[in-house]
């Protein structure tokens, strides 16, 4: 058995052939829960023999119009240089801490981080090399000496909501290293760690701080499971309506794992998309990663979009709708849910084909497997051109001829997990979307049955 693709075959990972008659069977599923764990060699050799302490890099990103996030920054960026952490915070953030005097910014362990663009990616000249002003920092000789590049962080840090993740994926379209996501912003779908958390997580993150399994993981997870007997949630919505969901009996067995327990760190390997827009010449455009969605849509057109789609070259359909959108498991929540498409657990490798307000009933959302190549052209009978965004960025209008094309990065974004993967999205989808609450019925009386 092999994996074939438009590239090449190669030998399969969990299928196989038993037997004397050709039977199949799988050996495991496709996906699991990804964790790390660092090696114990906490030290490198020096020119002279001698061993170097290793000094990891944390990389904090702070929402960057909320003043109330800084002084916590600043209390955390204290506390991690007395560790020995190295500390990259960009141009905004550093202005910022000019403020506070026990800052010392011409210390070699606060280093100047500016993004600057990848080659390869980006619009225009920036797709063959980044230009000179790019690569030349604009800051003065101090930041220069101590500045640093996306490969010097080893953790990213950020203190906001969801846009500074997108932020963050946007910064690194290559790899990235693992990102721990501090609730600072307003919604926070993908932020399961509070602020009061920030300092213990990092420090568990790098692997300075050992948890024990002995070690409890907080009050809530002791409230939780003070019942023995079974699993009970209770959460209050909204609408003040109370809700309680109990699980099987057969689950309560199965405590949730501690954050840091056993030196292991869950985390999500949250899918991007690779994209490319490609002229009628056939020569492109621009190319950007996308964490969330891809969205086509008519513009500022009265006309419905024209396009026409392909998966792996083969016909998918043509598109008569207001747009169509192509979302990530990660963005499965957000702008496709929205129109009708369906939420999609982080870890399944899919793409989320879904159309905005189809002119045809029988234009439904789909699923597709994450090796496809999706490509939109808007062909030359289309009444208007068309209009594509990337996470709602870099907004690019498409004439008759040009095309889109999506397929999966072999970039993910790694997003470190409270508990695990499907606790901290099940958790979020209660929390932020109120998901399938309603008054529980009462169960029927035995005297009103016997009457």
């Amino acid at each position: 058995l092999t994996w074939c693709n438009a590239d090449a075959c190669h030998e399969t990972i969990r299928e196989k052939v038993v037997g004397d008659h050709n039977h199949m069977e799988l050996t495991a599923p496709a996906t699991g829960q990804v964790a790390y764990s660092f090696v114990d060699d906490t030290s490198s050799t020096s020119a002279n023999g001698e061993g170097a302490l290793y000094s990891p890099a944390v990389l904090i990103l702070v929402k960057p119009d909320d003043e109330d996030l800084v002084p916590m920054a600043v209390e955390v960026i204290e506390q991690l240089l007395e560790y020995g952490v190295q500390i990259m915070v960009d141009s905004i953030f550093r202005e910022k801490l000019r403020n506070f005097e026990n800052i010392d910014l011409d210390s070699e362990m606060i280093r100047h981080f500016d993004p600057k663009p990848v080659p390869g990616f980006g619009s225009g000249k920036q797709l063959l090399s980044p230009s000179e002003d790019d690569v030349t920092n604009n800051s003065n000789g101090e930041d220069q000496q101590h500045s640093a590049d996306l490969s010097d962080a080893d953790l990213i840090v950020t203190l906001g909501g969801d846009g500074t993740i997108m932020y963050a994926s946007h910064v690194f379209s290559g790899p990235v290293p693992p990102i721990l996501p501090v609730a600072g912003g307003s919604m926070g779908f993908l932020t399961p760690f509070a602020r009061e958390e920030m300092l213990e997580a990092i420090l568990i993150a790098l692997g300075l701080k050992e948890v024990t399994p002995d070690e409890n993981d907080g009050d809530d997870d002791k409230d939780s499971h003070d019942n023995k007997n079974g699993l009970t949630i209770s959460q209050r919505a909204n609408n003040n309506m109370h809700i309680e969901a109990s699980s099987f009996s057969g689950y309560s067995d199965r405590e949730p794992l501690a954050f840091g327990n056993n030196n292991k760190i869950c985390i999500s390997m949250r899918m991007r998309f690779d994209c490319r827009i490609f002229g009628s010449d056939g020569s492109l455009r621009a190319r950007y990663t996308v964490l969330n969605e891809v969205v086509i849509d008519r513009g500022s057109s009265p006309y419905l979009a024209s396009l026409e789609c392909f998966c792996d070259d083969v016909h998918l359909t043509t598109v008569q709708a207001d747009g169509i959108i192509f979302a990530t498991p990660t963005g499965s929540t957000a702008y496709s849910m929205a129109a009708g498409g369906s939420v999609v657990h982080p870890a399944v490798p899919a793409i989320m084909v879904t159309p905005i307000c189809p002119h045809v009933l029988s234009f439904r959302s789909m699923v597709f497997p994450d090796h496809v190549v999706l490509r939109c052209y808007v062909p030359s009978d289309a009444r208007s051109t068309a209009c594509v965004h990337f996470d709602g960025k870099h907004r690019t209008e498409l004439s008759r001829g040009d095309s889109v094309q999506i397929e999966m990065s072999p970039h993910p974004v790694p997003t470190i997990n409270r508990v695990d993967h499907s606790a901290d999205w099940l958790s979020s989808l209660k929390s932020n979307f109120n998901f399938n609450t309603r008054v529980r019925q009462k169960k029927i009386s035995t005297t009103s049955v016997s009457d």
